[in-house]
């Protein structure tokens, strides 16, 4: 305890690392305000009653915009637009040779990337927004969440306040980027579902209190949510270390070279995209089912993620998409390149084409119980629901929510662990250093 009030003080003396974090909490709150504001038209007593049942890609914006999805918020798209801009712009710097082009130009070809994410983003906004009026308006008819007197004007108002909000989120996010402590758009994804944590805890409690006599249950699943966690934190650090040599080089009276070093292989290096994949990949099938009312059978089943087809389905979609993702940001032949151009070489493997082959095989080798795994971590709600456990609750135990959370908070930490080494401070930890997922890319989340 008192090396950790230690820590904490050692963190506030730093002005730069305690202006970082006031600046964060500060773009955070504001963030948090905003969700609880009503679009215009809309009588929240009505979008209350509601309740959280979206479920699919719906329940997982509603997750990643901490419920204000559900309540109708200003905020109600949240980041999500942001991220599916980026991701289309990061395939696009794969597939297309002129992205490929404007991506090795640096900072300036960062720039243009950056700037044409944001104009596809405006237009994502409008397209999802423009949706997200049909989706009120059907809640409409149900339980009159429109106000009749504003139903004229709802359609432009909406699109145009739901577009600014996104836009103010995203900016938010490259403001804490620049300013504040880690990554400004996964920080915002992880608040986001974090802020349903509470809710979702007490009614675990509530199910399972002194008075049901399954309080002793609770206590186990709270052991296993720990257990999953530190799972979690090794599945996304794990890497597979390949040693390299580079060769001697005497220039002058200097040597330069002659290092062993090791190149990191991520077992998970396509991060949480996968599931992200999966579960909209899945969702289109659903929309039949949510829409048929004579659904039945396999339709209706993977609408329950609970359910054994729901999970097979899922973990082979994501099993692909893991494969399939990480052919598109790896490359071989780049890294092989680049040792070769820096005298670099694997021992016993000739550089060129077969560093190239080499380094592709034990990448598909580490991916195989990487993309098992990563399976396994998106079926673990549908697990524990099975196993009794609340359906809100629930999502805490795997699927996207959990690795959000622990990368973005281990990158964080390793972040505030390298402001406190760069000024001869004890890190945060006693042996060891905290590794964050070393990404270079915000969809990496």
């Amino acid at each position: 305890m008192k090396k950790f009030i230690q820590t904490l003080k050692n963190i506030w003396s730093i002005e730069e690392l305690r202006g970082k974090i006031l600046f964060t909490m500060m773009m955070i709150a504001i963030y948090r305000l905003g969700a609880h504001i009503v679009l215009p038209g809309i009588n929240p007593n009505k979008m209350s009653e509601t309740g959280d049942s979206n479920t699919g890609i719906l329940g997982l914006i509603d997750a990643f915009s901490g419920g204000a999805f559900n309540q109708a918020s200003i905020f109600a798209l949240g980041i999500m637009p942001y991220i599916s801009a980026s991701i289309f712009m990061q395939l696009m710097t794969v597939l297309v040779p002129r992205f490929q082009k404007m991506q090795k130009e640096g900072e300036s070809g960062r720039k243009k990337i950056n700037q044409y994410t944001r104009y596809l983003t405006v237009i994502v906004t409008i397209l999802q927004a423009s949706a997200y009026v049909t989706y009120l308006q059907g809640m409409t008819q149900q339980n009159g969440a429109i106000m009749a007197g504003y139903a004229g004007f709802f359609w432009l108002s909406t699109v145009v306040v739901l577009t600014a909000g996104t836009m103010f989120v995203m900016w938010m996010g490259e403001k804490i980027t620049d300013k504040g402590l880690g990554n400004g758009t996964s920080l915002i994804i992880m608040i986001g579902i974090l802020a349903r944590l509470p809710q979702s805890f007490l009614q675990e409690l509530s199910a399972k209190s002194v008075r049901n006599g399954l309080i002793l249950v609770f206590i186990v699943e709270i052991a296993i949510l720990i257990a999953i966690i530190m799972g979690c934190i090794l599945l996304i650090q794990g890497v597979r270390k390949v040693p390299v040599n580079y060769a001697k080089q005497i220039v002058g009276n200097r040597q330069f070279g002659g290092a062993r070093q090791f190149l990191p292989l991520k077992v998970n290096s396509a991060g949480v995209m996968p599931i992200i994949f999966a579960q909209a990949i899945i969702f289109i099938p659903t929309i039949f089912a949510n829409y048929d009312t004579q659904a039945s059978g396999f339709l209706r089943a993977i609408t329950d993620h609970s359910n054994i087809w729901y999970m097979l389905i899922y973990s082979v979609v994501v099993i692909g998409f893991t494969f399939l993702y990480t052919a598109l940001i790896f490359n071989p032949k780049q890294i092989a390149d680049n040792l070769k151009q820096n005298n670099g070489f694997i021992p016993g493997v000739k550089p060129g084409q077969p560093t190239a082959d080499y380094i592709g095989s034990i990448m598909d080798k580490i991916t195989f119980p990487g993309a098992i795994l990563l399976a396994f971590v998106g079926i673990l709600p549908g697990i524990a629901e099975r196993m009794g456990v609340t359906q809100q609750f629930s999502t805490f135990f795997g699927g996207t929510s959990l690795l959000i959370m622990v990368g973005v908070i281990l990158d964080t930490l390793q972040q505030i662990e390298t402001q406190l080494l760069m000024r001869q401070y004890d890190g945060l930890m006693k042996s060891g250093r905290i590794q964050g997922r070393q990404t270079t890319s915000a969809v990496q989340m």
